[in-house]
């Protein structure tokens, strides 16, 4: 039987179609600010996340910033809703990349690239040019959702427009090693540990867990690790590559490991500090927070 929340998604879905994306994006950005009114828990994770990025920032800076992050989430939602219905045309304009000879270098290379990336912005629209523009397979390890049939909602969704979901798990190393191995390009979201089965870094200057995988997989077959975020600029989505983090190997495994994620650590700095306003975790990310919360 079909939930309610996918019934409304579906609705929601076909709702904007009609509608430009621009006219999309104000409306996602001011429902995203307004809801932050309502949600007093995420607004305070989301605040005090933002206030080891920003740590001279005043409170009212913070609760600014915060409140723009819910507007960059809103907006993130409304344009992914919209993403099927869009001609590739569309897309190609909506979008610029910085970096992209990485990519390319890995596949000449015979591999897919490993995008390491923060929760800010809209990677999806990345995914979308990159599945529907530049013809290069895409798969993203994705957090199951529930009830299941929103999850297949959203999966459905994806692949439309390009993106071969393999579900967040135990089970998922296997195909993200064979989407590696097909030159898929792999989109592993990092700066929050969901299975807490991590390992634990310096970020911001706190103590917390990142999840493991891109390192392993990296470490297993040998392709790239491209730290990378798609910013929000005005109308555009622009997608910044970074350098390929180099793979530690030498010492043991978890020792290798630990280094590795904690460069990817310091590169998710980098791209966070950016655009710290389009930073859209709303959970507590670092162990003291999660603690005393």
């Amino acid at each position: 039987m079909t939930s309610r929340a996918r019934r409304l998604l579906e609705v929601g879905s076909l709702a904007v179609r009609p509608f430009p994306v621009s006219l999309l994006r104000r409306a996602g950005s001011t429902l995203g600010r307004a809801a932050s009114h309502r949600l007093d828990d995420s607004m305070t994770a989301l605040e005090s996340n933002l206030r080891r990025v920003c740590p001279d920032a005043t409170d009212a800076e913070l609760r600014a910033l915060a409140r723009q992050g819910f507007g960059s989430y809103g907006r993130y939602w409304a344009e992914t809703l919209r993403l099927p219905g869009l001609s590739p045309a569309t897309i190609d304009t909506g979008f610029g990349v910085e970096g992209y000879e990485h990519i390319l270098q890995a596949r000449r290379d015979g591999l897919g690239p490993i995008m390491v990336l923060p929760h800010l912005g809209g990677w999806e629209w990345a995914a979308a040019w990159l599945g529907r523009v530049a013809d290069i397979p895409v798969s993203a390890v994705v957090e199951p959702l529930e009830p299941h049939d929103v999850f297949e909602w959203f999966r459905d969704v994806r692949s439309s427009y390009g993106i071969n979901v393999i579900p967040l798990g135990p089970n998922a190393l296997g195909p993200v090693v064979a989407a590696v191995k097909a030159k898929h390009v792999v989109c592993l979201l990092a700066d929050r540990d969901l299975t807490g089965g991590g390992i634990e870094v310096d970020f911001f200057g706190a103590r917390t867990t990142m999840p493991v995988g891109p390192a392993l997989v990296a470490r297993r077959t040998g392709a790239p690790l491209l730290p990378t975020a798609v910013y929000f600029e005005g109308d555009q989505r622009v997608c910044r590559i970074r350098p390929p983090v180099p793979v530690s190997r030498g010492g043991s495994l978890r020792a290798d490991l630990r280094a590795t994620t904690q460069q990817l650590a310091r590169e998710l700095e980098i791209l966070i500090e950016a655009a710290p306003e389009q930073w859209h975790v709303l959970q507590p990310v670092f162990l003291d927070e999660a603690t005393a919360g």
